[in-house]
């Protein structure tokens, strides 16, 4: 089961007054990533709205993959739209990829530090990725746009 799939899963459980509304997060998963993960999906969300993506159409999930790429992760990146194994991002890739001000916007939005921004992002990016691309390609960015507008409103 993906990263993705335990946050949702986890979420639906609080909604319906389960066990995980006292512990803070779905099945065991932490709160930092269970905080960064609306950040992430606005992100990619308003990325793809700005039409710049490089990817056929696939907006900022096409702009991430495409940052990745250019600071040397590209192998990793596509492992991630790949159908087998997710490789690791290492935490340290965050800050090469976003900058030290973006991860820093990101961290305040996500109300954790920066530290923990950094190595929450490089767990829930492979995972956010897989689960836009699951037949191993991009998706069209109105097929983006609509996943991700399904998933934020099923966080709020």
């Amino acid at each position: 089961m993906g990263l993705l799939t335990q946050i949702l899963g986890g979420l639906a459980g609080r909604a319906l007054g389960g066990r995980d509304s006292q512990r803070g997060g779905g099945a065991g998963l932490s709160p930092v990533l269970m905080a960064l993960l609306p950040v992430v999906l606005s992100m990619l969300q308003q990325r793809g709205q700005q039409g710049t993506g490089t990817a056929g159409g696939a907006g900022g999930i096409g702009e991430l993959l495409g940052q990745l790429t250019q600071r040397g992760y590209g192998r990793q990146a596509d492992s991630w739209v790949g159908t087998g194994p997710n490789e690791a991002l290492p935490p340290e890739a965050i800050e090469e990829v976003f900058g030290q001000d973006e991860l820093h916007r990101i961290a305040q939005q996500a109300g954790v530090g920066d530290d923990e921004a950094r190595s929450g992002l490089s767990q829930l990016l492979p995972d956010v990725v897989d689960h836009f691309t699951p037949s191993g390609s991009l998706p069209e960015g109105g097929q983006l746009s609509a996943s991700l507008d399904d998933y934020l409103q099923r966080l709020s």
